[in-house]
């Protein structure tokens, strides 16, 4: 995650600021309903609500909340919609989760509100996050937001927010509730489905915590690691690259363990930076791979390059991530996040204890568990990984909350898990599932984290319609993913001859076709990581660095063109000049490399010499397909029909050869 600030929100003045209001409850408060100035489907409103429900202290806060009203006839119930967190503001995805749930909302009311402290239902904020270069480590900067926020940080657990959902369904006049939520959003559906269980007409719980998650050491995410990587080498999926994806993370962890792994990593300039590669990246990497199929297979790759010598592509996937933006968006409300979560989770600490001595007995019973918990990690990772350290220094003025052993109610309930992943495994999922009587469990294959959102198939928005249409729930058909690419070649001797050809002229001429295959996957990657985003940035004009030097650059709409400056994949092999839709100048270069020029010829091949020999490549793009591909799955709102794909898509099949070699 990555921290961000703004100007500090003291609550307790929030709270003195609303003491006209200090005498509304949640009983007697009413929704006031206008029409959004942004959209004639949905109504803006807001609902004042007490800022501790327990009554012990005073003060109000108000809900920012959005209504679809069901378009037939005046709905009994209404669906709740809950982002994920705690910190993502829901108001921003409010026409997302329209469209995601389709027919289910046609006979009720949709609401969407931000929670408690974030987006526009008085958001969290503090000082400290503006400087973070003032702290030496996470946890002092914690503990000094925790301090400006002041005795009413304790108000904002997931507790606080089912009592808010309550006192919505009572202001809104509704008999009953849908819940339907996402990550962090299901916690907060399962405590609402217990606390009030003859008020839940439905639950739909998508990438599940357990009503008693997140386990501060995610013992469940380390357990599926080995099977998810093995997932993805299924069906020879990997031949010719692992026999051993787990084998080859445990290697080049053992190595960055001794400090001794980095590589070198060409940016969109070509110039050269060395990447440091540790444990924590690795697994910050693989949690990123839950909205990337792309980043999935390349790190499988990119790990076992590593494990033979080959850093370079470990230490290129590190950079393209970073560069894509990664972490949390913008509107993501940390200080609303710490305050939350600090709250919740089940520490194996005493909150009576000092900062160091919490550090020491979470340490210890880290070390305490099997290696095997965390293999091929290790219990330092997992320390690091959680928000052990970020917790450590809260200011805590209550006692843990007491386990969560409260049944949840025999409704009609759909749980969704993504088998790919990491973030929410399919284990706290079966879990849920078991315990609500008739639950229907969905496992959607080769998908990660927020499935109705990222599942390619619609396998899962399928049985979302089937459930409230009173029909069977369908198993997912298993897609074939995308396979991982295959190793990059460390010189220019270990690359085949294209068919036809022969010596290194039939070599020079595969890395060519191999290094456009690279680029094209890169620009997969950058759109599969940032989503509609990603589009946009192709579509300003995005720069990728080669695998071993030099940049390509990708600008489509209007004069759409490919540019590359000493493009390398292949060592020794380099390729500079413009491709675009109806011509291409291409001079290849290097130390290893048949020195030649390629232009395009007939139905997109490459045609040419090569130290005086004419070759021709015949074309099999398929970029386009593979970039619309990755951005339905990474961004709902773009899906694989909207106008930006389809332009993007005629943009592509005529500008990029995509020349793939065997």
């Amino acid at each position: 995650m990555q921290l961000r600030g703004r100007p500090l929100t003291c609550l307790a003045l929030l709270a003195a600021a609303a003491g006209a209001l200090a005498g509304a409850t949640s009983a007697s408060a009413q929704i006031f309903y206008t029409p959004c100035g942004d959209s004639n489907h949905f109504a803006c409103g807001h609902l004042t609500v007490a800022l501790d429900p327990s009554g012990a202290m005073a003060g109000t806060l108000t809900l920012a909340l959005r209504r679809h009203r069901a378009p037939v006839g005046e709905a009994r119930s209404a669906i709740i919609a809950l982002a994920g967190g705690p910190g993502q503001p829901a108001l921003p995805l409010t026409e997302q989760i329209t469209e995601l749930l389709g027919q289910v909302a046609s006979t009720r009311d949709l609401i969407v509100f931000d929670q408690r402290g974030l987006g526009l239902s008085h958001p969290l904020s503090c000082h400290a996050f503006e400087r973070p270069d003032l702290f030496r480590s996470i946890g002092p900067l914690v503990e000094a937001c925790a301090a400006q926020l002041g005795p009413t940080r304790t108000l904002y657990a997931s507790s606080d927010t089912v009592s808010d959902i309550e006192a919505i369904r009572q202001a809104g006049g509704y008999e009953k509730l849908v819940l339907y939520g996402t990550s962090y959003g299901t916690k907060v559906a399962e405590l609402y489905a217990q606390a009030h269980p003859s008020q839940v007409e439905a639950l739909v719980l998508d990438s599940v915590v357990p009503p008693n998650g997140p386990d501060p050491l995610n013992r469940a995410t380390f357990a599926a690691i080995p099977r998810v990587l093995d997932q993805i080498c299924a069906g020879r999926a990997c031949a010719g690259i692992t026999t051993s994806p787990v084998a080859d993370l445990a290697r080049v962890l053992d190595r960055a363990g001794r400090g001794s792994l980095s590589g070198r990593a060409f940016d969109g300039e070509g110039k050269p930076h060395t990447v440091a590669v540790s444990a924590d990246g690795i697994f910050s990497m693989l949690l990123a791979g839950d909205f990337s199929p792309a980043l999935r297979a390349q790190l499988v790759t990119a790990v076992r390059a590593a494990a033979l010598g080959d850093s370079a592509p470990l230490a290129r996937l590190f950079a393209v991530a970073e560069s894509a933006g990664g972490g949390e968006p913008e509107d993501f409300d940390t200080p609303l996040y710490y305050a939350t979560s600090c709250e919740d989770q089940p520490f194996t600490w005493s909150r009576t204890a000092t900062p160091q001595a919490r550090l020491a007995e979470a340490s210890a019973a880290a070390a305490a568990l099997p290696a095997s918990v965390f293999a091929p990690f290790t219990a330092a990772t997992a320390l690091d990984a959680g928000n052990v350290r970020e917790c450590s220094g809260w200011p805590y003025q209550a006692p843990a909350p007491a386990p969560n052993t409260a049944p949840l109610p025999a409704v009609p309930a759909l749980i969704l898990s993504g088998s790919a992943d990491l973030r929410t495994p399919t284990a706290g999922a079966q879990a849920v599932a078991g315990s609500i009587p008739g639950a229907s469990l969905l496992v959607v294959p080769d998908t990660g984290h927020s499935v109705l959102g990222t599942d390619p198939s619609s396998c899962a928005s399928h049985a979302l319609q089937a459930l409230f249409a009173g029909q069977p729930i369908k198993a997912c058909v298993a897609q074939r993913p995308a396979p991982p690419p295959p190793l990059p070649p460390q010189r220019l001797a270990l690359v085949s001859a294209t068919h036809g050809y022969s010596g290194r002229v039939g070599r020079t001429l595969h890395a060519v076709t191999l290094s456009l295959a690279d680029f094209e996957r890169e620009l997969v990657l950058s759109v599969s990581l940032d989503g509609s985003e990603g589009l946009q940035r192709i579509v300003a004009g995005v720069r990728i660095g080669g695998l071993r030097g030099g940049w390509a650059s990708l600008r489509v709409g209007g004069s759409a063109r490919i540019s590359l400056r000493g493009y390398s994949y292949v060592p020794g092999v380099t390729i500079s000049g413009t491709i675009s839709p109806d011509h291409a100048s291409l001079t290849i270069a290097g130390s290893a490399a048949v020195h030649g020029t390629l232009g395009l010829g007939a139905h997109g091949a490459l045609v040419g010499t090569l130290g005086g020999h004419h070759v021709h490549v015949a074309a099999s793009s398929y970029a386009a397909a593979a970039i619309v591909r990755a951005d339905a799955q990474a961004s709902p709102t773009f899906g694989p029909d909207g106008p930006a794909q389809r332009r993007l898509a005629r943009e592509l099949a005529g500008l990029l050869p995509g020349i793939v070699g065997p």
